[in-house]
């Protein structure tokens, strides 16, 4: 078994002088996609923006073996670790591809990736983002992050309020993403993770409370319930 990508271990992190991550410790395999889980406002988005250093953190993270916690977020991001924010952040005056040309972090970006998974952000590269669908930006917000050969993703609920057809645009986007890098996605969809996630994080009160395959939380009504305060029917 190959060693993680990521180990997080004694995680801790605050916003303004208030805690939002307590102690939060797990690893991320080098392949696939894990899910973190948890109700709302328990810590999910707040561990990602810490492990990225966008919030003031304790504790250890180690990217593939090296210690990262104690560097700045343009140099974490310069080690490969790609981000795709909960709202997107879209330069809403620029355009799809001053957006998209903005993120390129190499000399050989993969833009034929990109337009093969998003053709119509090919056909709307000379629109101004700001005058895009909400699922459109959203794309724009995921194709930035796959310009790159990343060595990890960290994905923030990219599904959130966007119409059922959209939100299997951007699930099949990560699947074939994750085909090449790893992942690290937060998000509440139950079925998207359920098709997507092979392991998962559950976080309550910010601290993590279970780890282990996504199956184990996804296919226990009861666990699914005490975890993430939803049946598994409705999610």
């Amino acid at each position: 078994m190959s060693a993680p990508i990521l180990q997080v271990t004694g995680l801790q992190a605050s916003i303004a002088g208030q805690q939002v991550v307590e102690d939060v410790s797990f690893e991320v395999p080098a392949t696939g996609i894990t899910a973190v889980l948890g109700r709302n406002g328990v810590g999910k988005t707040s561990t990602l923006r810490a492990v990225l250093g966008l919030i003031h953190r304790r504790g250890e993270v180690l990217l593939d073996g090296e210690r990262i916690d104690g560097l700045p977020t343009h140099r974490i991001v310069r080690r490969g670790v790609g981000y795709v924010p909960e709202d997107r952040e879209v330069f809403s005056a620029l355009t799809v591809a001053e957006n998209l040309a903005l993120a390129e972090r190499q000399s050989s970006p993969r833009r034929a990736f990109v337009a093969d998974l998003f053709p119509d952000l090919v056909a709307r590269r000379d629109q101004r983002a700001g005058t895009l669908s909400g699922g459109q930006q959203q794309m724009v917000s995921v194709a930035r992050a796959l310009l790159n050969d990343n060595r990890l993703l960290l994905v923030d609920e990219p599904t959130k309020g966007l119409a059922p057809k959209i939100v299997t645009e951007v699930a099949d986007a990560l699947a074939e993403a994750a085909k090449t890098v790893p992942i690290l996605l937060v998000e509440q969809n139950l079925d998207v993770v359920r098709r997507l996630a092979s392991g998962a994080v559950v976080i309550a009160g910010g601290r993590v409370v279970h780890t282990g395959p996504a199956s184990e939380v996804l296919d226990d009504a009861d666990l699914t319930r005490r975890l993430l305060g939803v049946s598994a029917e409705a999610a």
